[in-house]
């Protein structure tokens, strides 16, 4: 596949989207092999990624559930969102936690730097999943990834930061693949010179 068409049929792929059958661990370990071919100032790689299956990834989505259930005011819970972070269990293949190193005390590099680096690398996954016409992925940044014991959870250092999850599973057969849509790219360009 050439990479125009890569880059233009990249879609996110929703857990309900996903059909639960397991991604090769070789194409899990390809996708990372290729998220850390990002580009990054000073060459200070600042994405980290913690891989989630299995047992595991259950355990990772009831501590999704815990954290959501503690952190969400009561104005603002929906027992539906509960029910669709255990719906995840049998529709995703892995779970990515999308983490960021950043060292202040040696690091030159603005942290916005080190942001963009980090989303670059997903992106690489992204397009990664996108060149297979099998795989796909989505990544969602729900408030309580954010928080201190989602943190706690991960196991993150002092310098490190979750960005989100990106969930990776298989395209179900009877799923909906939205189609592409973007304005005019030269509205948003202008040449100078």
């Amino acid at each position: 596949m050439e990479l125009e068409e890569v880059i233009v049929k990249r879609r996110s792929l929703f857990p309900k989207q996903m059909s639960g059958k397991q991604v090769p661990q070789e194409f899990i370990a390809k996708m990372l092999e290729m998220a850390n071919w990002a580009p990054n100032h000073r060459n200070t790689e600042p994405w980290r990624f913690k891989v989630y299956t299995g047992e595991a990834m259950h355990a990772l989505l009831d501590e999704c559930k815990s954290c959501y259930v503690r952190d969400t005011p009561a104005e603002k819970f929906k027992r539906i969102k509960l029910e669709k972070i255990e719906e995840r269990k049998s529709q995703v293949s892995h779970i990515i936690a999308i983490c960021m190193h950043r060292n202040s005390k040696k690091s030159v590099v603005p942290e916005w730097e080190e942001l963009a680096a980090t989303a670059m690398a997903v992106q690489n996954m992204w397009l990664t999943l996108a060149a297979t016409d099998k795989y796909g992925g989505y990544w969602s940044s729900p408030a309580y990834a954010m928080g201190d014991a989602f943190r706690a959870f991960l196991q993150l250092e002092d310098d490190e930061r979750c960005l989100g999850l990106f969930y990776v599973g298989n395209i179900a057969q009877d799923a909906v693949l939205a189609q592409g849509k973007r304005g005019d790219w030269q509205e948003k360009a202008s040449f100078n010179g």
